[in-house]
Order: C-alpha cells, then sequence, then structure tokens
C-alpha cells in the first residue's frame, strides 16, 4: 500500500486515506471522495486499495434515500431532519446529487448553499457530486462514496436524488428506506408519477403544511393514504405511512423519524433489513459489471473505427438502427475471429 497520488494541497499514500478516513478528517475524507469519483485510470487501483481496507469499517449506519418532485423542499427537509439528528449527537452525511448538464457535463452543485446549516454542523458533512451524466441523475460512484462515509463513522448517510425519474429506482436499490416529499394537490402530482415508483416507498411525506396549506394538506394526506393502501407494498408487513411536514417550521420531523426508526427496527426483527442489504451488494455489482462492458466496448479500436459510419448511415436512412447495432458488435470481435482462423 505505497501508491501515491498527487494533489496540489500535497501528496497522500493509500495509507494516509485509509487513517484519515477512519479518524474522520474531514478534509481528507472529502480527497477520498474525489479520488473514487476520478475517471483518470491513475487513481482508480488507489481509490480500490482504499475502499478495500475500508469495507470491515462499513455497514454500521442507515441509509436514507429521500426523492421528490421540484419545489417540494428537499433540501430543506434533509437539513431539519440533519440538524435535529446532529443535535441529539448523531452524525449524519449528505450526498446531495445535483443534475449536470447534458451539453457541457457541468453542474450547479448547490446543494451546501442551500443545507448552509447543516454544512457548518460540526456532526454533519455535506458532499454535493455532479452526476456526471449517469442514467436517471445518480452520481455514478455514489455506493462507493457511501461507504467512504460509513467508514468515517457517520450514523445516517441520506442521499437526495434529483427526482427525475430513473434515479428514484437507482437510489431505492442502494438505501435501506426510501422518502417521498409531495405537495399538497396530490391527485395531480401523482400523474406524474410512475406506479413503479408509488410502490417503492417506504413512508411518504407531504410537505409545506403550514399556514393556509395546513388543510390542503391534511386531504392530501387522506387521499394518498388510500392510494398507497391498494398498492403491493413494499417491505413485507410494513404499510407505507403518510405524514404531514413542515420542514419551513420543523412540524411533523420529530414524528418522521419516528417512523423511520420504527420501519428500521421492524426490518430488522423480520430479516428484511439484512436481506435488503445483501440485494444492495448484489445489484452493485451487477451494475458495475454492465458499466465495465460499456467502457470496454466503446473504448475497443474497431469500434471507435465503425461508430461515426454507422451513426452516419442510420441518421442518413441507409441502415435500420438493428443492423447497424449488430453490425457494431461482430466488429469488436472482429480481431478475435480473424485470430481463430
Amino acid at each position: 500500500m505505497k501508491r501515491e497520488t498527487n494533489h496540489k494541497r500535497g501528496v497522500l499514500t493509500t495509507e494516509d486515506y485509509i487513517v484519515g478516513v477512519k479518524n474522520n478528517n474531514r478534509a481528507i475524507l472529502a480527497r477520498a471522495i474525489t479520488l473514487v469519483e476520478s475517471n483518470a485510470k491513475r487513481h482508480f487501483h488507489i481509490a480500490q486499495d482504499v475502499l478495500s481496507a475500508l469495507i470491515p469499517e462499513t455497514g454500521n449506519s442507515i441509509r436514507l434515500g429521500i426523492t421528490g418532485v421540484p419545489g417540494a423542499g428537499k433540501s430543506t427537509f434533509i437539513e431539519a431532519l440533519g440538524i435535529m439528528l446532529c443535535e441529539q449527537g448523531f452524525r449524519v452525511a449528505v450526498l446531495a446529487v445535483d443534475p449536470s448538464s447534458s451539453l457541457s457535463r457541468g453542474s450547479i452543485l448547490g446543494d451546501k448553499t442551500r443545507m448552509d446549516q447543516l454544512s457548518r454542523h460540526p456532526n454533519a458533512f455535506v458532499r454535493p457530486s455532479p452526476t456526471g451524466g449517469a442514467l436517471g441523475g445518480v452520481a455514478r460512484k455514489t455506493r462507493e462514496t457511501l461507504l467512504l462515509c460509513e467508514a468515517a463513522g457517520y450514523d445516517f448517510i441520506i442521499v437526495e436524488t434529483v427526482g427525475v425519474g430513473q434515479s428514484e429506482v437507482t437510489v431505492r436499490s442502494m438505501v435501506d428506506c426510501f422518502l417521498v416529499l409531495m405537495l399538497t394537490g396530490a391527485g395531480d402530482e401523482l400523474q406524474g408519477m410512475k406506479k413503479g415508483i408509488m410502490e417503492m416507498i417506504d413512508i411518504m411525506l407531504i410537505n409545506k403544511a403550514d399556514g393556509t396549506n395546513i388543510q390542503k394538506a391534511e386531504q392530501a394526506k387522506v387521499e394518498l393514504t388510500r392510494i398507497l393502501h391498494y398498492l403491493p407494498q413494499t417491505s413485507e408487513g410494513w404499510q407505507p405511512e403518510v405524514q404531514t411536514v413542515s420542514a419551513l417550521t420543523g412540524k411533523g420531523i420529530k414524528e418522521c423519524w419516528k417512523s423511520i426508526e420504527t420501519f428500521t427496527e421492524k426490518m430488522k426483527q423480520t430479516q428484511q433489513f439484512e436481506q435488503r442489504r445483501k440485494k444492495q451488494a448484489t445489484n452493485w455489482f451487477y451494475s458495475l459489471v454492465e458499466e465495465q462492458l460499456l467502457l470496454d466496448f466503446y473504448s475497443d479500436k474497431n469500434v471507435k473505427s465503425e461508430l461515426p459510419h454507422l451513426v452516419k448511415a442510420v441518421e442518413n436512412g441507409h441502415i435500420s438502427p438493428t443492423k447497424a447495432a449488430f453490425t457494431l458488435l461482430r466488429n469488436m470481435y472482429k480481431d478475435d475471429a480473424e485470430l481463430k482462423q
């Protein structure tokens, strides 16, 4: 473990990363996350050495996934919940995944600004990460970042999604409890939500239940409770709960936390918690295999050579997309076939 990596702020060895993360050195934790997020090949092996050494320190947190429609107040809610937990002595890490531009690959990375109070709390660690164009808006390295935060001793890891559809499915595959934030006027909002996402919900929260919205929020609660009652249970023996909260005033935050505790305890009692963690690991494994296959495919010299010509032929209608795809796949193994002859 003598590999080193160069940074403007100095050189860290693999051992430096390992010890720093274990000791919850926030500066080193942040640099370790940057390391696993890096696409540079020289960083990959270092990152894997660090993660392998830290695996025994992971698995002791509660992983929460939080999503919601735009404007539902996800960041405000996470800050309110996070501060409450921090003040109770818990340590909270927030992985706020920001949308990256599909054109420039740039990212706003504004969650630390929106969670200003929480990000300054000594028991909290807020890490905004660009999606990097990953499917559904979930950062490609979120799972590894999650493990680093667990190894650093954080009790709760909150993963916030951008709420764009497929991202919810991805986040659900890496967390223990999945929360969805809604607003009043639930019937209209449900029209824009896939049934599959509704079936993943463990706890639904109707936010901004304050002022003149209180009555509307209570009506939405009744409507949503009825709808969820007729959907298959996400977790055996648990009927998804619907609650009203106000992240702005703090109303309902304690009740929400109690529901998370009750849900977690019930899942552990029925062994579903452990089973879900095992499934998370296998999902992660398969996603990495698929990702590497894609990288290998598009890095192949035959594919690189033929891809532009086939794309142009498809665009001009000279070949069907199906035939072009199979032609490209065959070209990847052209050298292997020639060697066998």
